[in-house]
């Protein structure tokens, strides 16, 4: 069947790889250089092991985990044993743990490096309710003398570095991101990830970079901007404007990993190339195979309905086949539907928007 040549080959190499070039600027964190200065936000229920793989594979330099909750004892749960490290996932590995407890998470931490992390990073940015509710995620920044506990516990556990993720306030008239990075810096924190809006506004309305910046010009530690970045265009603006040392990419490359191929390309003076419906296909059938691998057949169909959909989204197939698609109870039955849609048709050459 045609659908299974394509999941033998694999991607072309051709499609995917990046070459490092000295017109990239290099992050570096700790020992670890990073090849690009873009890396996968940490997104929950997005960012997992084949989305990492599939991201680090366009050029992400970079891929954290799934936020994981600093308290081990829950790590027996599906959900947390999922978002573990691997060890032979590409290097540096980067587990985000969430917690609001100074030992829980220096724990969770140490225990995060005995299963293979090289980083560890700590979430302070999360704005979902669930998680501010714990006092959690970005509720910890409300909480200054919290905060500075928190970080110089984890620093103090673990022997590998440690970086923070941020928002720059609790809401429009508290941003302390300033205040936050220097706590960061002064516990030995060694990069810092802001996202460009404050945990009132959730994902509503426009990043802001003013006090990214601002960050930047603050303090010596590597800061990555974040929010709203979903385009070659708009990354070069955000570094420009920011002075940042890279960019966390997050729903901007939901069906669309070759997002970050494109970016480095850019901010290399190439002109990105958008991949051919074709390859757009070949690209989809090697994510869907690995989410039915990695999770199995039940729940592995079920993750991959919201992965195809953004991917269908990007290419504007209209919704009657995106709906056709969730209905499909079976991994091959999955493989084939794309296969056919993307794979049959006159015009599988055509570029698709960049």
């Amino acid at each position: 069947m045609m659908v299974d040549r394509f999941l033998r080959s694999g991607i072309p190499s051709s499609f995917i790889l990046i070459e490092s070039s000295s017109r990239l600027q290099l992050l570096q964190i700790g020992p670890h250089i990073i090849h690009s200065p873009l890396v996968l936000a940490p997104m929950a229920g997005v960012a997992d092991l084949p989305f990492r793989r599939l991201c680090r594979r366009f050029g992400a330099g970079m891929a954290v985990t799934e936020m994981l909750t600093a308290d081990t004892s829950k790590w027996g749960s599906q959900k947390s044993r999922f978002r573990l490290p691997v060890g032979d996932e590409a290097e540096p590995r980067v587990v985000q743990i969430a917690g609001a407890d100074p030992a829980q998470l220096a724990e969770a931490a140490q225990r995060s490096v005995e299963l293979g992390a090289q980083i560890v990073d700590i979430n302070m940015g999360c704005p979902v309710k669930k998680v501010c509710k714990r006092a959690a995620g970005s509720a910890l920044l409300r909480e200054e003398d919290l905060v500075a506990e928190i970080l110089q516990s984890v620093v103090k556990a673990v022997s590998v570095p440690v970086t923070l993720k941020i928002r720059t306030g609790w809401d429009l008239h508290s941003r302390n991101a300033m205040t936050i990075a220097s706590l960061a810096e002064d516990a030995g924190i060694q990069a810092l990830t802001i996202h460009g809006r404050t945990r009132a506004c959730l994902f509503n309305g426009a990043a802001e970079y003013d006090t990214i910046a601002e960050v930047v010009a603050g303090v010596a530690i590597p800061v990555i901007a974040n929010g709203d970045i979903d385009s070659s265009q708009q990354a070069e603006a955000v570094l420009a404007h920011t002075g940042a040392a890279g960019l966390m990419i997050g729903r901007g490359a939901q069906g669309q990993p070759w997002l970050f191929r494109q970016i480095n390309a850019y901010l290399n003076g190439e002109t990105p190339s958008a991949p051919t419906r074709r390859e757009v296909a070949e690209v989809m059938l090697e994510h869907i195979n690995g989410m039915h691998e990695y999770y199995g057949e039940t729940l592995g169909v079920r993750i991959a309905r919201k992965h195809v959909g953004w991917y269908l989204q990007k290419l504007q197939i209209e919704r009657s086949c995106r709906k056709a698609f969730n209905q499909l109870l079976e991994s091959e039955q999955q493989l084939e539907f794309i296969s056919e849609l993307l794979l049959t048709t006159n015009n599988n050459n055509q570029e698709i928007a960049a």
